[in-house]
């Protein structure tokens, strides 16, 4: 069995001040328009089955199979969720990352 260890003990997500584990800041501040779908349907299945610190093991071949993807898509949607801040992954655990602080645009604190 592996061994889950957090991978950015910084970014550990909390549960944010609304319902749900999808915090709404990822609508509210855009975070969805660095990823497409597949993208997007990777981060909604890492939320889902990932445990209090968000660290889920799904092998490629798994989370491919459930999102409908190859595993070239699955790459490609793995690497736009690294690029957008949104994971850590480190083969074979993932992390679903608190969302990281966007400035306002202009670059202004």
């Amino acid at each position: 069995m592996v061994e889950k260890q957090v991978l950015c003990r910084d970014r550990v997500r909390k549960l944010p001040e609304q319902f749900s584990w999808v915090d709404q800041r990822l609508v509210r501040h855009e975070h969805v328009r660095r990823c497409d779908c597949q993208g997007l349907a990777l981060y909604l299945m890492l939320v889902t089955v990932g445990d209090a610190e968000g660290l889920s093991y799904y092998s490629d071949e798994k989370a491919a199979a459930l999102l409908g993807l190859n595993g070239a898509e699955l790459m490609v949607a793995r690497r736009q969720l690294l690029d957008a801040d949104l994971i850590a992954y480190r083969r074979p655990i993932y992390q679903v990352l608190s969302l990281p602080v966007l400035l306002p645009r202009g670059g202004a604190a």
